[in-house]
């Protein structure tokens, strides 16, 4: 490289910077007065823009600029938009009774919007996204409510939950007839493989069903009933519907009949306004085809 005095390139007519590369000069061409002005226009935004939103930190925070704006106030803004288009949409389902609601097509649409959106929030971890359940957890679509399947039944179990920590939750307790005790393992087994042919699957061979069958009369039928259908006042399940909340595989019963389960859902009344859980009832009910 070497630097020479500028010259004028004979073939452009260009004045040349004086800088040259192995036999190339390079040319002194300005750039364009469009490019030079949008250069300078950048210059200038970017002074205003520091002027007018927040841009620079502090020690303790940041200049929050002449507008005042800023991301998380914008977000408020749009949330608090959002809730007052939804309180205007919602209103009727706060003054509607649940039955109201089912009886009036348009408050029904709103409600079951406004459920799914909630389930999706709340319930589907544990219910799964379309309320199937998983093991542990109820099948929301089997048309088997443990705590009743009517709007105001499945509103109460929804606002105050099961085993909850609220005082009006319902509560039951199924006794842990192994660990505590009150049958013996045999006895347990007899039990397990009479609930299974109480749905229609085989029991183990070489097990005594009949006797299995007085276990469960003895110390079952309590709450469960003598036909086994259930009390839905003690939230006792059905075992005649071919729906397990904890399986039906021997192994499966064994262990509730022994250990029991007692599993607990939360009160939903401490943590949701009353009209969202108004249309989670509405669309929980439209699920399982409550009565």
């Amino acid at each position: 490289m070497s630097s020479d005095k500028a010259q004028v390139d004979n073939v452009s007519g260009q004045t040349t910077t004086g800088h040259e590369w192995d036999g190339i000069r390079e040319l002194n061409t300005p750039l364009p007065r469009w490019w030079l002005w949008l250069f300078y226009l950048t210059i200038a935004f970017a002074f205003v823009y520091w002027i007018v939103y927040p841009a620079w930190p502090l020690v303790s925070g940041y200049t929050s600029g002449v507008l005042g704006y800023t991301n998380r106030g914008r977000v408020a803004e749009d949330v608090a938009a959002g809730q007052a288009a939804r309180m205007q949409f919602a209103a009727g389902l706060e003054k509607a009774s649940l039955a109201e609601i089912a009886a009036d097509p348009k408050l029904t649409e709103i409600a079951l919007a406004e459920g799914k959106a909630a389930f999706g929030d709340n319930c589907a971890p544990c219910h799964g996204s379309g309320g199937q359940g998983q093991k542990g957890y109820p099948n929301l679509t089997a048309g088997r409510w443990l705590w009743g399947g009517t709007f105001d039944q499945i509103q109460t179990t929804i606002t105050h939950g099961i085993r909850a920590d609220d005082s009006d939750t319902h509560t039951s307790a199924m006794p842990a007839f192994g660990k505590d005790g009150i049958l013996k393992p045999e006895e347990i087994r007899e039990a397990a493989n009479y609930v299974r042919t109480l749905d229609g699957l085989e029991p183990e061979q070489g097990v005594d069903v009949a006797a299995g069958k007085k276990v469960f009369a003895d110390n079952c039928a309590a709450c469960h009933g003598d036909d086994a259908k259930g009390n839905i006042e003690m939230g006792a399940p059905n075992l005649t519907t071919k729906v397990w909340q904890y399986g039906s595989d021997i192994n499966d019963l064994i262990y509730t009949i022994s250990n029991a389960r007692n599993s607990v859902m939360p009160a939903w009344g401490k943590r949701l306004d009353p009209v969202t859980i108004k249309s989670l009832a509405v669309y929980v009910h439209s699920l399982g085809g409550g009565t």
